[in-house]
């Protein structure tokens, strides 16, 4: 089974800037499309952004683009998440996932998810 792990999350006030990575256990992450989804208390997971398995391209949720970006390192088996000019309205556990089965920007497009870092915004 593939078990992606996220870390970097934290708390940072509003403007400032994380970056989150997805690093690969037991598995490389060249192969495999990667998609970050966030859950805030009380409500649906929601789709963040997406990358495909050579960085060829990438594809965002309207309310982070422009301050967001999804990157890789194939060569560190990793995926980053370099979040700026953030809001409390941020504030979200942010998960990684891999496993692509269709649908960028749906949870059930994702076969094996990580546990989940902690992103909290707030002065």
């Amino acid at each position: 089974q593939l078990q992606p792990v996220e870390s970097g999350g934290g708390l940072v006030q509003p403007g400032g800037s994380l970056r989150l990575s997805c690093a690969a256990s037991g598995f490389t992450l060249d192969a495999y499309a990667i998609g970050w989804f966030r859950q805030a208390p009380g409500k649906e997971r929601e789709f963040v952004a997406f990358i495909r398995w050579n960085g060829g391209s990438t594809y965002y949720a309207d309310s982070v683009k422009g301050r967001f970006t999804i990157s890789r390192d194939n060569a560190q088996n990793t995926v980053y998440l370099q979040m700026n000019s953030l809001k409390p309205e941020d504030t979200a556990v942010y998960y990684c996932a891999v496993g692509f089965r269709g649908g960028v920007t749906t949870s059930s497009g994702y076969a094996y998810w990580g546990q989940g870092t902690q992103v909290t915004v707030s002065s």
